[in-house]
């Protein structure tokens, strides 16, 4: 027998408990052949020698923008860190213009301010940028800034007649006027102006998030929301940009695509009327290895930070403050039983309790009136949920895909936001596994960086910037935690029969690491560096050999 390559001299974690561990693994065509004993005779067209480094199964992140993340790698750089107060955004910003032509976009990203004094403002983007029309979205995604010049190409010189948007949230000046801040749907005329996006432009972005995926170690994304350009969709035709992407090796890494809810439509010439679909019943499932069709995706609220999601109490110190409900309970329940009754998996965006309620009662409808026990719809965030919200999701079957980074990248910022008794019911982790529900792994990318240490180091510590433990009781083990971002990530797409753990037969998908993670102190984790990505038994970044 010969097979491609043969990997060896490796201290692997299989995760399969069959065969815990191995030395040396062989790939032919792209999957597992053999361990160690079992590659005795065999010949192979290549052996690697990994150094004795540690091997796991490639990441998996179940909720990764991947077009944004590249977006936001070409785009002026925002986040914390970056800038840390708004005189040096302002000052960013203005270099950035300077070397762009006259009548260009200046487009940044990543903002947060909770760690400014505030939010940019149009009258001082109007100082800095030369004419130019300014964009600056913030870090959660749910909301932007704009200058006056933006403004004016929308249709309202000065910022004037800029109407309320269902959805969205705009403050004003005394003269009725935005001050620049545009919430959730109110960002959408604003985004009319620059997309859908080019071709070029989104095989470029796809690119630039593939290379840094693979060098994180991430083997596999599930990318929430392709197609609406009126929500994070690059092109009415995104599945093609992909597709595209994969044919010319621009996007490495194995992509399971979410279009977004509203790319489905009714059919008028079936009986049921109720039904969400694509045209020849595309849906959840199709595709292959490399690039498939996922869920589909819906936002119901907007966000933690952004103080936006929909809450049943108000948000801490804001007593008007209930957040927003994107779509009416009853819309909501329509899209979920329609994309349902069509053969869909439905992932939905819900971060406030009053969102989670409203997704749980849809789903329970949607089974009620049309049973399909094993489907495993998806509550993307699940942010601010009480123990009867998980009982209830693990009744269902509802997989929660939440992220563990975001206790140290907002953990501060959210606490803040909720009263003292609902502190330790956000971002939940270790209740989900308790309550019989399979973890997965997230970074949201890029609202947190999409390194996987990071955020396995976070879901073991629960530690926020500063310092304080968020959720103490929510802490996993490491072997938890990375069991979540493999086998867990693979399974909320149904697809761990493929990866997420080493065994014979599975893709050849893994990682080497500079040191042990279950070996090491927790807080060295995120301090580790993934030194070799496999994909389809191909080394795809690092090496060196």
């Amino acid at each position: 027998m010969r097979v491609d390559a043969i990997f060896t001299n490796a201290r692997i974690r299989t995760l399969d408990p069959e065969r815990p561990t191995a030395h040396s693994i062989g790939t032919l065509n792209g999957r597992i052949v053999g361990f160690d004993d079992e590659l005795h005779g065999v010949d192979a067209d290549r052996v690697v020698d990994l150094g004795g480094q540690p091997v796991l199964p490639g990441f998996h992140d179940a909720h990764h923008h991947l077009s944004l993340t590249g977006f936001r790698l070409a785009s002026l750089n925002l986040r914390p860190g970056a800038v840390n107060s708004l005189a040096e955004l302002y000052e960013a910003v203005r270099v950035h213009a300077d070397s762009l032509e006259p009548d260009a976009w200046v487009r940044g990203s990543g903002y947060d301010q909770n760690f400014l004094e505030g939010h940019p403002t149009a009258d001082e983007l109007d100082r800095v940028s030369g004419g130019r029309p300014v964009i600056l979205e913030h870090v959660s995604g749910h909301m932007m800034v704009a200058n006056t010049r933006a403004f004016e190409l929308a249709g309202h010189p000065r910022r004037e007649g800029f109407p309320e948007i269902a959805g969205g949230g705009i403050p004003r000046d005394s003269d009725g006027r935005p001050q620049g801040l545009l919430q959730e749907s109110a960002m959408a005329p604003i985004f009319a102006l620059v997309r859908p996006m080019g071709l070029d432009e989104v095989q470029r972005n796809l690119g630039l998030a593939s290379d840094q995926a693979l060098s994180y170690g991430l083997t596999s994304v599930t990318e929430p929301g392709i197609g609406e350009i009126r929500m994070v969709g690059n092109s009415p035709l995104d599945y093609h940009a992909y597709q595209s992407a994969v044919e010319q090796r621009l996007l490495r890494v194995r992509t399971t695509l979410m279009p977004y809810i509203t790319v489905l439509h009714p059919f008028s010439d079936l009986p049921d009327k109720q039904m969400l679909g694509l045209d020849l019943g595309i849906r959840t499932g199709l595709g292959d290895d490399m690039l498939s069709v996922g869920p589909v995706k819906i936002v119901a609220d907007g966000s933690f930070i952004g103080r936006s999601a929909a809450m049943h109490a108000c948000f801490h110190g804001e007593a008007d403050n209930f957040g927003v409900l994107l779509h009416e309970p009853e819309a909501l329940r329509d899209y979920i039983v329609g994309a349902h009754r069509a053969g869909w998996t439905v992932a939905t965006h819900a971060i406030g309790d009053r969102a989670i309620t409203h997704v749980l009662d849809a789903i329970e409808h949607a089974q009620s009136i049309a049973p399909r026990p094993d489907v495993r719809h998806r509550i993307e965030h699940f942010a601010l949920a009480s123990d009867a919200d998980i009982a209830r999701a693990a009744a269902l079957g509802v997989i929660p895909v939440p992220q563990g980074v975001f206790v140290s990248d907002f953990g501060d910022g959210m606490a803040a936001a909720v009263d003292a008794d609902r502190r330790d019911d956000i971002y939940r982790v270790k209740s989900l596994a308790d309550a019989g529900i399979v973890l997965n792994g997230s970074t949201d990318s890029p609202i947190s960086d999409a390194n996987p240490l990071v955020s396995l180091r976070d879901m073991v510590l629960r530690r926020t910037s500063s310092g304080e433990v968020l959720g103490a009781r929510e802490r996993v083990s490491i072997d938890e935690a990375v069991r979540a971002y493999t086998h867990g990530s693979a399974y909320a797409v149904g697809q761990e029969q493929r990866k997420g753990t080493l065994k014979v037969g599975m893709l050849a998908d893994f990682i080497a690491l500079s040191d042990d993670l279950f070996e090491i102190a927790p807080e060295r984790i995120a301090d580790q560096q993934v030194t070799t990505t496999v994909v389809g038994g191909k080394v795809v970044f690092g090496g060196g050999f």
